[in-house]
């Protein structure tokens, strides 16, 4: 059975990025490029008239920049799942678009097939991190030996028993967006950059027993 590609729409004000992004999914039968916008504005309007599974998002745009326009796709209930692509990794570019609800985070230098995983990752709308982002969170949020909260680790609980971002926020009672920041959080803690590993590095550790893996 095949499998239906995944939707993405491109916004970055740059068109030889576009291109750039566009020509390495080209070719590729699991993606369908939807639409490319040069802006945030025009970003939320194509979200919402092409109802694509993925946005990749540049965050310094003229007009609405990309956090404003995830605050807005956040703000209108769209689906659509925001994988930020830009050349900011520092603290003031990462935590407002992590905290306004992006799904990932990932540097324009990031590889091809770094970029694929992570777009299928952020399609299943689970959080991703490239690495030096994760390390930067991690300065960020780490004090020595710095534990999970109950929370996170209530969280971590149910990801490790299988659930998805959305399951743990109608389970808890919270927002999704506050369940994507509290799952960045434990990547940022435990030095991991997807769900697999940190549920694998919380057993190593001794955060998380058997009977928490279902």
């Amino acid at each position: 059975m095949t499998e239906t590609p995944v939707r993405l729409l491109i916004a970055d004000d740059h068109p030889i990025v576009r291109d750039g992004i566009r020509g390495m999914f080209a070719g590729d039968p699991g993606f369908e490029v939807v639409g490319e916008a040069g802006d945030g504005r025009r970003a939320v309007e194509l979200a919402r008239a092409l109802s694509p599974d993925v946005i990749l998002m540049d965050l310094r745009m003229p007009g609405l920049d990309g956090v404003g326009a995830i605050k807005e796709l956040a703000r209108l209930g769209s689906p659509a799942r925001v994988l930020v692509l830009t050349t900011y990794g520092t603290d003031r570019d990462v935590l407002p678009a992590i905290e306004a609800g992006a799904t990932g985070y990932l540097l324009k230098d990031t590889g091809r097939d770094e970029l694929v995983r992570a777009v299928r990752t952020a399609a299943r709308g689970e959080a991703v991190l490239s690495p030096s982002v994760a390390t930067r969170l991690l300065g960020q949020v780490r004090a020595p030996a710095d534990p999970l909260s109950a929370r996170e680790l209530e969280i971590l609980r149910l990801i490790a028993d299988g659930a998805t971002n959305r399951e743990v926020a109608r389970r808890l009672f919270i927002s999704e967006a506050t369940v994507k920041s509290h799952v960045l959080h434990v990547y940022a803690k435990l030095g991991v950059n997807d769900r697999a590993a940190a549920v694998a590095t919380a057993f190593r550790r001794g955060l998380l027993s058997l009977d928490d893996g279902g």
